[in-house]
């Protein structure tokens, strides 16, 4: 007698003919949607993807309902109207990458990456100059802001989790309303309070100090939330193995949290990166590489950026469309290389 091993089966996957008629759906929603554009006043992009997800959304609910019932019908209506706010959210991102590639592609050379601007103007032929002083400018500034952001806002973090003590709330509500702070009250604020007073002259570490006001907030409330989620026993044991509060929270908490506190320090410099503002009030803008952000001018990208579209010339829209590519480059790069360092640690846990 033989016995036969029972294959599992996973009903809930979807087979060929699942696939094949989603794809005629969409084909049809696309006639439609040409056909609708062509016999009415409807015109454009805009025309086109409007008409495209109405009839996706009405053949694919009828389906159902023939098909299924009306419950699946309500479900498949549903359905469509959620793919078409990931689609609307995901469409303006293209756009700007797309817009930013389209424009800044012709700007990019060798010599971009290696010379300043002390020896060109914005007016001057592309090949003329580069943006090494600008990049240099730009991962300086969010060094300091990091060096000096980052401290606090964990700090901040574990003394609203772990000692919640009486400021709690105070300090709560004032991270909370420092979030919604505009950009240029911070740099009034530096340069009003520090640089017109105590330094008189401009320097990296102005605009770092005003990035620095910006950046705490974001690092604090992410910080917090991440806290949050360690759960209170691994506290409660490291308390009964005879750890302090202090000695727990340094030895179990925060590594448990490193993860998170990575993603809070991205958020943080996601926030600052391309600040203009405050760097235009308070960096002067330097055309030339400064070793020194403590002293002097500092270029930056945004002021880059900035100064080469006032310029208004063909050669300098081009120069600021290419510094745009630049600075959105740089924070792929270390929104890749965080999460990254992120993932490892996870995975060595």
């Amino acid at each position: 007698m033989t016995h036969s091993t029972a294959v599992p089966t996973k009903p809930w996957a979807k087979k060929p003919i699942d696939y094949l008629r989603n794809l005629s759906f969409f084909l049809v929603a696309i006639l439609s949607a040409y056909v609708v554009v062509a016999i009415t006043p409807m015109k454009g992009k805009l025309g086109y993807a409007f008409t495209f997800f109405v009839a996706y959304a009405f053949i694919t609910s009828l389906f159902a309902l023939v098909s299924l019932g009306i419950p699946a019908a309500k479900d498949a209506f549903i359905k469509s109207f959620v793919a078409l706010g990931a689609v609307m959210t995901v469409i303006p991102i293209v756009s700007i990458l797309g817009t930013v590639l389209k424009n800044g592609l012709p700007g990019i050379h060798l010599g971009l990456f290696t010379h300043d601007m002390s020896m060109a103007t914005p007016t001057d032929p592309i090949e003329n100059g580069g943006l090494l002083h600008a990049i240099t400018g730009t991962l300086t500034l969010v060094l300091l802001a990091l060096i000096m952001s980052v401290p606090l806002g964990i700090l901040t973090a574990l003394y609203l989790t772990e000692i919640r003590g009486k400021f709690s709330g105070p300090i709560r509500f004032l991270v909370q309303a420092m979030s919604g702070v505009p950009s240029i009250v911070a740099g009034l604020f530096i340069l009003s309070a520090v640089l017109y007073p105590i330094a008189k002259n401009y320097s990296g570490l102005m605009g770092a100090l005003a990035l620095t006001i910006l950046m705490i907030p974001t690092v604090a409330r992410t910080s917090e939330e991440v806290l949050l989620l360690i759960p209170n026993d691994l506290r409660e044991a490291g308390t009964a193995l005879g750890g302090t509060q202090w000695r727990t929270v340094a030895m179990i908490v925060l590594p448990a949290a490193r993860s998170g506190l990575i993603t809070a320090m991205i958020l943080g410099v996601a926030r600052i990166a391309g600040e203009t503002a405050p760097i235009l009030l308070l960096t002067g803008g330097g055309d030339k590489v400064n070793p020194n952000a403590f002293s002097g001018p500092l270029g930056s990208l945004p002021y880059y950026i900035w100064k080469s579209f006032n310029a208004g010339s063909p050669e300098a829209i081009t120069r600021a469309w290419a510094g745009l590519l630049v600075l959105v480059l740089i924070i792929l790069i270390l929104f890749t290389l965080a999460r990254t360092l992120s993932s490892r640690n996870v995975a060595r846990r």
